[in-house]
């Protein structure tokens, strides 16, 4: 509301200093209606952000609030936790070498077809890596493509193709799909391998292989390694890989599928989005 007295000549009149006016409308502003609502709106944010292990940025905060019932703009959300210092961990560029190209890779299908309508129509894998004080160790993992759900992983020293084939069988065993299913992977020596192949073939699943030197052809594996990084994995000193092990166990099933609200899911979690949508 505009006003056609200036402050000086306010304050003059009522004998106050210009100083002492900005102090008191200082004081009102901190002490009225809207700054109680922000103080309860930040200790709510806090706890969020701490049960997330500052996992969460302004856009997820703001779901969960949602979640919870509570009515709040994310402008208003993401204003509180800058002015008060609270960010989610920051993501590090990074891009593994786990693989080498190998021989007899399958076109890429994936995109030719259209998007998953319902689970287990299209499974997408990836190899990555994570650092422990007794050495690397190698992660494999099978996404199912509609909720971002991790079906199945597999974890191991070596980078032989038996690590990719464990985690397609982790994933096989927990939800049998109906034959036709399509797999999709890079073209690495695990992935083309014989052994692999023929229990893709087995299993009546049909391959299909990133181009050669296109890593976004399988980009939501690639967003899902940089999630786990950015995550758990950086910020982490793993004595051990069986620490390390434990710590992806923890966080694959029990946060990452159940509890994490994935952006690309309207903030539902992957288990709640299949069980919504199925």
């Amino acid at each position: 509301m505009s006003s056609k007295f200036s402050i000086a000549g306010l304050a003059q009149a009522f004998q106050v200093s210009r100083s002492g006016y900005y102090a008191w409308a200082k004081r009102q502003v901190q002490s009225g209606p809207r700054a109680r609502q922000n103080q309860i709106l930040l200790a709510q944010i806090r706890i969020l952000h701490q049960e997330h292990q500052s996992r969460y940025g302004s856009p997820r905060i703001w779901a969960s609030l949602r979640r919870l019932g509570l009515s709040c703009g994310h402008n208003r959300v993401a204003r509180l936790m800058k002015l008060n210092g609270i960010r989610a961990r920051q993501k590090r560029c990074f891009r593994p070498r786990t693989t080498q190209p190998g021989q007899g890779a399958a076109a890429n299908l994936l995109a030719q077809v259209p998007a998953p309508q319902a689970p287990d129509q299209i499974w997408v894998s990836d190899i990555t890596y994570v650092a422990t004080r007794q050495g690397w160790l190698y992660v494999a993992a099978v996404m199912d493509l509609f909720s971002r759900r991790i079906v199945g992983w597999h974890a191991a020293s070596s980078l032989e193709s038996l690590l990719v084939e464990e985690a397609l069988k982790q994933a096989l065993q927990s939800r049998r799909p109906a034959p036709g299913l399509l797999h999709h992977s890079d073209r690495g020596i695990q992935y083309t391998s014989s052994g692999f192949l023929e229990l893709l073939r087995s299993c009546n699943i049909i391959p299909s292989m990133s181009q050669t030197g296109h890593c976004y052809d399988n980009a939501a594996m690639e967003s899902f390694w940089s999630t786990l990084k950015s995550e758990l994995v950086h910020d982490a000193d793993f004595y051990s890989r069986s620490q390390a092990v434990r710590a992806l166990f923890e966080y694959l099933e029990l946060y990452y599928n159940r509890k994490r609200l994935h952006s690309a899911l309207d903030y539902q979690t992957p288990v709640e989005y299949e069980y919504v949508n199925n």
